[in-house]
């Protein structure tokens, strides 16, 4: 019973910004790290983002620079921030929450929210 709800998509021109946020709600045990990931059409999904509980993160070499993930434990939430947005971003975005319960792991995915980077 854990949902991740997902906003902040749309349409942008190149170099132009977007924020996407995904929150987490339900029977929730102890998040581990957290994600972003991203697919195109045709193309396998891509790691875009990564936050452990720590706040490390880890970014794919193609966003390095433009992308910031961040993280709101007591709302149980992911951001992420996107400056400088090319086409190539276009994808349809998700979230992801690895949890810790009842001695298991889990990992749970938002729905996706479409980003659209087009003049």
């Amino acid at each position: 019973q854990v949902q991740l709800v997902e906003s902040g998509g749309g349409l942008v021109q190149p170099g132009g910004s977007l924020r996407l946020s995904c929150a987490a709600s339900g029977s929730i045990f102890s998040i581990n790290a957290m994600g972003w990931y991203r697919q195109a059409p045709g193309k396998q999904r891509e790691e875009v983002a990564t936050i452990t509980s720590g706040g490390r993160t880890n970014y794919a070499d193609s966003v390095k620079g433009r992308f910031t993930i961040s993280r709101d434990n007591a709302k149980n939430a992911v951001y992420l921030q996107m400056n400088s947005l090319k086409p190539e971003d276009t994808a349809v975005y998700h979230c992801k929450v690895e949890m810790y319960s009842s001695f298991q792991f889990y990992n749970y995915w938002g729905q996706g929210t479409q980003v659209t980077v087009s003049s």
